[in-house]
């Protein structure tokens, strides 16, 4: 399968720079890869295609304010992104400029409230670092860091929480799970209200979920691993939802993968943590859920293979087509996608 069999042509002013001031404001397309049928709808009636008995499933991932900026011994500016937490004090980073901070570099941030010291560099041009610091690391990181927004965002953001989901829990990530952006607190305690269980599980997001394909074939590609955790609870509720015949509706492609990875060759969900490099593409045989919550994503991405898998690559791509054509709003800041089978007649009552 061709990597170029995924991608299509975005106009640059669809990139959402900013999100809306309400957070289910937004668009929403719902997808029937049954029917090969779609609807043009709003995010906060999104309600409308879940029924009594089905589980949401959302990331509580929480992005780590994982931008820093600061200065070498000789006075030259870095800036430093955090992609991974391998010991207590040391990190997987990604540093510009890269190429002068060696092994016993010396980086400086904030007035000397935070130093690390370049430990090793990686053989695909990342730095490991190890940080020294007075007090506790995720106080000084909420001060001096800044959140690190997708590169196609241009616009600095005013409200750094608008980057969370209102459900962020458990920190960790270098990038939000986008798809839950859209959820308030109230359209959460209305699902509960009717009936529908809200879960969460945790995937930690990494940049090598975004970066770029380089292959030529899909199945080339290999994905850097990601570290989930599901509780006991959510287990026991997904074997229940599936027990009754009702629907498991993954929050985003981070959820997705986390569900699946879970549901691999196991009889029903089990508590368990651990690093996941599943990769999801067309062909893939889905075990864990029945339905999912997207944004728009990038061309040639594995978000979009991931998307197509579920909705078949064609139907996915006239989709886009359509959303193109009507003007939604792509990528993080961007508008939702619903992708669930039999949810035609949902929007025909």
């Amino acid at each position: 399968m061709n990597v170029e069999d995924f991608d299509f042509s975005l106009p640059e002013e669809l990139i959402a720079q900013t999100p809306l001031e309400k957070r289910d404001a937004s668009r929403l397309m719902v997808l029937d890869p049954e029917e090969n049928a779609l609807h043009h709808g709003a995010f906060h009636s999104i309600l409308d295609y879940l029924d009594e008995g089905d589980c949401l499933v959302l990331n509580d991932t929480r992005v780590l304010p994982a931008r820093l900026f600061g200065e070498k011994e000789t006075g030259g500016q870095v800036e430093v992104l955090l992609l991974k937490q391998e010991n207590t004090d040391e990190w997987e980073t990604l540093v510009k400029p890269a190429k002068r901070v060696k092994p016993g570099t010396v980086l400086y941030f904030g007035e000397n409230k935070l130093k690390a010291e370049c430990t090793d560099v990686l053989e695909h041009g990342g730095r490991m670092l190890r940080f020294s610091y007075e007090g506790v690391f995720l106080e000084i990181l909420e001060e001096l860091g800044e959140m690190p927004l997708p590169p196609y965002i241009k616009e600095k953001l005013q409200d750094q929480e608008r980057y969370q989901t209102v459900y962020a829990k458990q920190d960790g990530s270098a990038a939000a799970p986008t798809a839950g952006l859209h959820f308030t607190e109230s359209l959460l305690h209305k699902a509960k209200e009717k009936g529908v269980h809200v879960t969460t599980i945790t995937l930690h997001v990494g940049l090598g979920t975004f970066r770029p394909v380089s292959a030529d074939k899909v199945e080339d590609h290999h994905m850097h691993a990601e570290f989930y955790q599901i509780s006991e609870g959510t287990a026991m509720l997904l074997n229940e939802t599936k027990t009754n015949g009702n629907k498991i509706v993954a929050v985003g492609t981070t959820s997705v993968r986390t569900l699946e990875t879970a549901a691999q060759n196991k009889d029903g969900f089990q508590k368990e943590s651990g690093w996941t490099d599943i990769f999801i593409y067309p062909g893939y045989v889905f075990q864990g859920i029945d339905a999912m919550l997207t944004n728009f994503h990038l061309p040639k991405s594995t978000l979009v293979m991931l998307v197509s898998a579920m909705a078949g690559r064609n139907f996915l791509l006239s989709a886009y087509e359509e959303a193109i054509r009507e003007r939604y709003r792509f990528f993080s800041f961007g508008d939702a996608m619903l992708i669930m089978k039999g949810s035609r007649h949902k929007w025909q009552q």
